[in-house]
């Protein structure tokens, strides 16, 4: 029987090795935690987005970094399938707004449970607290890991899922990365998404917690629109989170240089529209000054600071604002400017981009072309996607490719000499 080994017991580990066991491997998974999916605890802010009730074309869609990449792995296991095996693990789940799926329970641990529960039940053996150094390899071939208490576990194939930097409270240091590289292949530097964007400007801190819902958030270098979307936003003390600042920080160049947000506060009106809506609510205002009128049609603190902030004084009587001051609030209502400073730390992420070149891996099966027996899955693959559930599937699909496809060269390998 092939051995396998997986390094790391997160989302991808456990699917791999769930894969590998049920395709008639002997599997053991490496784990550094003292417990298996510690992230997958604090996704969806504990409720586990787990996949998104979507076609595979719709799917890649919303991955900005090499999409392609995962066509077949996607075609292999998608989400549909990662339901049916959530449902058949006993954790039911339910499609709620976006076509985001939840556990039925909206408990993470629940499906943290369920795939332990289908680990067990094909045999897989778990080591916990148990933590790779390094690979050993001999010329085209990887023999098994070292670990950091001075053992080697051998294996006929080796699945690399050691996960990215973000969150690095639930145990991702990066030592997958450092083991590819080590090993020869290219790794991205990994680099922060789906994080929050600090701004050049001051005046979002003044409204740190106002959240904006049904805006348009732009993010623009030059008169180049990089990524444009409908949504929900939020002011921080360091500029600007919430869903579609998250989504923003995906297109982000690096370190966000030369970048700017555009907000669109009424995206329900376009510019003739909302220049009738102006000239009628300063008519009705009379001598009311503009902070006051513009309460109408912003939010709390930022319409009294919105003069300010589209360079018209706050004390002026709306009957007395003249056609170019209109204008001026009309620009600033459809396009308030932000200038992107940088994303937030990577210790902040929801996940890390870069990672493993997927130059040098085999899409068809997540395997390394730089050996014939090393595979590669979830956050150590340079590809990111968009909240909703996405991340976890790409986990999902690359985890069960790799252990799959490990166990079936292992398998068909079973002559060659591994020690």
């Amino acid at each position: 029987m092939a051995e396998i080994l997986i390094i790391g017991g997160g989302a991808a580990g456990l699917m791999a090795a769930i894969g590998a066991a049920r395709a008639g491997a002997s599997v053991t998974l490496l784990e550094h935690n003292e417990k298996l999916g510690k992230k997958l605890y604090i996704t969806g802010k504990g409720r586990c987005n787990l996949t998104n009730d979507c076609t595979v074309d719709e799917f890649l869609a919303q991955v900005p970094r090499n999409p392609r990449f995962l066509y077949s792995a996607l075609s292999r296991f998608g989400p549909r399938d990662m339901m049916a095996l959530m449902e058949s693990a006993g954790c039911p789940v339910t499609v709620q707004r976006g076509r985001r799926v939840f556990p039925t329970s909206e408990k993470a641990s629940d499906v943290t449970k369920a795939l332990t529960g289908l680990a067990r039940k094909y045999g897989v053996r778990v080591r916990l607290n148990a933590e790779a150094r390094r690979l050993r390899i001999r010329e085209d071939r990887v023999l098994g890991a070292e670990l950091t208490d001075g053992s080697f576990v051998q294996a006929d194939a080796v699945v690399l899922a050691a996960g990215g930097l973000s969150y690095p409270a639930t145990g991702s240091t990066g030592d997958g990365f450092r083991m590819a590289a080590e090993a020869g292949y290219t790794v991205t530097t990994p680099s922060p998404v789906l994080v929050g964007i600090e701004t050049e400007e001051a005046w979002p801190k003044t409204l740190q917690g106002l959240s904006l819902r049904n805006v348009t958030l732009s993010l623009k270098a030059g008169k180049k629109t990089l990524w444009q979307e409908l949504g929900e936003m939020l002011f921080t003390h360091f500029g600007v989170s919430g869903p579609l600042a998250l989504e923003a920080s995906c297109h982000l160049p690096e370190k966000g240089k030369d970048c700017r947000l555009e907000i669109d506060l009424k995206p329900g009106l376009d510019r003739e529209q909302l220049d009738a809506r102006l000239r009628r609510d300063f008519a009705a205002g009379g001598r009311k000054q503009l902070t006051t009128v513009m309460g109408g049609l912003l939010p709390g603190h930022l319409a009294e600071i919105f003069p300010e902030l589209c360079g018209v004084g706050r004390e002026i009587p709306c009957n007395q604002i003249s056609a170019a001051q209109r204008e001026a609030i009309a620009g600033a209502l459809k396009g308030l400017i932000l200038t992107v400073r940088a994303p937030r730390p990577l210790a902040e992420a929801v996940v890390t981009r870069g990672g493993v070149s997927v130059k040098q891996v085999n899409p068809g099966t997540m395997a390394g072309k730089l050996h014939t027996n090393l595979y590669f899955a979830g956050e150590m693959l340079d590809v990111d996607a968009h909240t909703g559930g996405y991340n976890l599937q790409i986990a999902w699909s690359t985890g069960l490719l790799a252990g799959e496809s490990a166990a079936q060269q292992a398998a068909e390998d079973s002559g060659v000499v591994t020690t």
